[in-house]
């Protein structure tokens, strides 16, 4: 079975920094909007900022421990291939992005090995991008 675009919609208590981060910052080119709401082609998936107050959980972001590192919960992203996540992580780095969690390498050596980073968007919404250099290893246990 093909994978089919995810459709994910978010608050965002900026409208006009999310559009620029998601739009200038990853280069998401932008679809439908009002002057409310933006989506964007996130990566083949569509992603939707709506204004919105500043949620709870975009004030300070709860926290899980996976790996050594503090995971922010909730958080979305999109696995990349392995060359595209490297690019984003370049791209992220030269622009002087702030990472949650610098790009690395996490479980190294075990199931699921993956290059993973994490970010905040300008409203508090974590984000995860990951690859696996075996994309057979992302169910992985």
């Amino acid at each position: 079975m093909a994978l089919a675009p995810f459709h994910l919609a978010i608050p965002v208590s900026d409208l006009a920094a999310a559009r620029h981060f998601y739009g200038e910052v990853f280069g998401c080119a932008e679809g439908r909007n009002s002057e409310h709401w933006v989506d964007f082609d996130f990566f083949g998936h569509q992603l939707v900022i709506h204004q919105a107050p500043k949620m709870a959980y975009q004030e300070a972001a709860y926290s899980n421990p996976v790996d050594g590192h503090d995971v922010p919960v909730p958080h979305f992203g999109v696995v990349l291939g392995w060359e595209d996540w490297q690019m984003l992580a370049a791209r992220l780095k030269a622009k002087g992005t702030s990472f949650v969690i610098e790009p690395y390498i996490r479980f190294v050596g075990q199931p699921g090995e993956q290059a993973t980073l994490f970010l905040l968007d300008p409203c508090g919404n974590a984000l995860e991008f990951k690859a696996f250099k075996d994309i057979g290893q992302l169910f992985a246990k």
